[in-house]
């Protein structure tokens, strides 16, 4: 995936954080698809940060509880920023065929 094209996904800070206080065990976050989560007895736990897609924030979106939070958006935009990322994932977006260089 293009998302961090030539940067390596462990120096993303960028996955979730449950609160489990506020978690009402509703089990919506067991649907990443990127297998984030593992389901304990109390609640969900965050086994694989590093799969979590940068800039996903569904898990978040649809918990009943409010209890899921990411880091904020703008440190990921500067990070992109900072090392070119951007330029780097619409090379490799041009080079796959999944966009036409303008």
């Amino acid at each position: 995936m293009a998302w961090l094209t030539g940067y390596p996904r462990e120096k993303v800070e960028w996955y979730p954080t449950v609160d489990l206080s506020k978690c009402v065990k509703c089990g919506m976050c067991m649907n990443c698809g990127k297998n984030v989560y593992e389901w304990t007895k109390d609640g969900p736990k965050v086994m694989r940060p590093f799969q979590c897609v940068v800039g996903c924030t569904t898990c978040a979106n649809l918990c009943l509880g409010n209890a899921i939070t990411f880091p904020n958006i703008q440190k990921i935009r500067d990070l992109y920023k900072k090392h070119g990322i951007w330029a780097k994932v619409k090379e490799q977006l041009i080079e796959e065929g999944k966009i036409q260089d303008s």
